[in-house]
């Protein structure tokens, strides 16, 4: 289970754009340099004494590339850094913990990594996350029945013991997304298990339903994404059977935008760094709404669509915007890129023109940042706020 979150720099290549009057350089369309890991995670650790504000980000990017580079014993000794009191702790020990349980599987040290999760167990954590992560390496290794009770428990104890388990209860939680991801993940697991649909099972069932293309019938059904001989099929298959897959998605939500004529989701717009960083040169406004550094605006967008799904919003999306999307969008509209109302509407064309991604992604698919991590491991992760 790899451990991705985002792209590689992101600290230093913003602190370095901040308060640089650039020109506007023609994008380069080449394929990027492979990453060096080891060095991407020096420089992380080398920035925690500069901005010691982000220490527990950079620190958990930096046991990432670690990770990535194989050296899991170096990753291993920034977890155990961040879980030390003494050397400062961190906001969300139960996230971390469960983050070092994963590299301990990934470092194929399975006595251990069981070991660490019965003591995460005892402890009791309520964090819906953190389960849902230590749940993931069941499931990873093969084990599904542990993986469902791992994701039974984790319900039970971010919720306690007793409490009524309903959609409602599940979106009105202050964590709900975390909880959605634990009931789901038992429905997945079960599913490959051959148990028969039990009362939480039919909750996935609804919570995925209220999720989905408010389209009657144009929504696949948890039982169908979930089909152990698909999930084989996808895993095992190749490029050529995602790929089929994919056109398959397509197809249906071309069909879905040939019935509805106005937007289908709710979009937040999303700058990639480049981007960004162009659209604050020429409209140095955009800071109000975004801020001046591009970590923060990714942190920015999650935060918004989590608290637009919290509120109860469904259908909502995260809009690639580039500069020169916004500028085509407001000289055909008469509108002003430098306003919020232009970008809101800009937003808008982009979820119902279809270029816009669905949130959230799937637990195991590529972030919608672009980074191309597992949405979980990068701003999926709840540890980076």
């Amino acid at each position: 289970m790899s451990s991705k979150r985002r792209a590689g720099g992101t600290h230093s290549r913003n602190r370095k754009a901040r308060g640089t009057n650039r020109t506007h350089t023609p994008a380069v369309h080449a394929p990027p340099p492979p990453v060096d890991h080891a060095k991407a995670a020096q420089e992380y650790e080398e920035l925690v004494a500069q901005y010691p504000e982000d220490r527990e980000e950079l620190l958990l990017e930096a046991a990432d590339a670690w990770r990535d580079a194989g050296e899991y014993d170096r990753a291993l000794g920034l977890y155990e850094r961040l879980l030390d009191l003494e050397s400062g702790g961190c906001r969300e020990p139960d996230m971390v913990d469960a983050w070092r349980i994963n590299a301990l599987w990934d470092a194929g040290r399975e006595e251990e990594t069981r070991s660490a999760a019965a003591a995460f167990r005892k402890r009791h954590p309520k964090d819906a996350g953190a389960w849902s992560l230590v749940a993931g390496v069941f499931e990873a290794g093969d084990d599904p029945t542990t993986a469902a009770e791992w994701y039974t428990a984790g319900v039970t104890h971010a919720l306690g013991v007793g409490t009524q388990v309903t959609a409602d209860v599940v979106e009105d939680s202050a964590d709900s997304f975390g909880l959605e991801e634990l009931v789901i993940g038992r429905h997945r697991v079960r599913r490959q298990l051959g148990e028969p649909h039990d009362d939480w099972d039919d909750l996935a069932d609804e919570l995925h339903e209220r999720r989905a293309s408010p389209l009657p019938g144009r929504f696949r059904p948890l039982d169908e994404m979930h089909d152990p001989i698909r999930l084989k099929r996808l895993a095992e298959g190749g490029p050529d059977v995602l790929r089929a897959e994919i056109e398959a998605l397509t197809e249906e939500q071309g069909e879905a935008e040939a019935v509805f004529a106005g937007p289908l989701r709710t979009c937040v717009l999303f700058w990639p760094e480049e981007e960004f960083a162009e659209l604050l040169n020429r409209w140095p406004s955009a800071t109000e709404a975004y801020g001046d550094e591009h970590a923060g605006h990714l942190r920015q967008v999650e935060h918004t669509l989590r608290e637009l799904s919290n509120e109860g919003a469904a259908h909502l999306a995260v809009g690639r915007a580039t500069v020169s999307g916004l500028k085509s969008y407001a000289d055909t509209s008469g509108g002003s890129p430098d306003t919020p109302s232009t970008r809101s509407a800009y937003a808008a064309e982009l979820a119902r023109t279809g270029r816009a991604a669905a949130w959230p992604p799937p637990r195991n698919g590529p972030c919608w940042c672009g980074s191309e991590r597992k949405y979980k491991k990068c701003c999926g992760n709840a540890a980076l706020g």
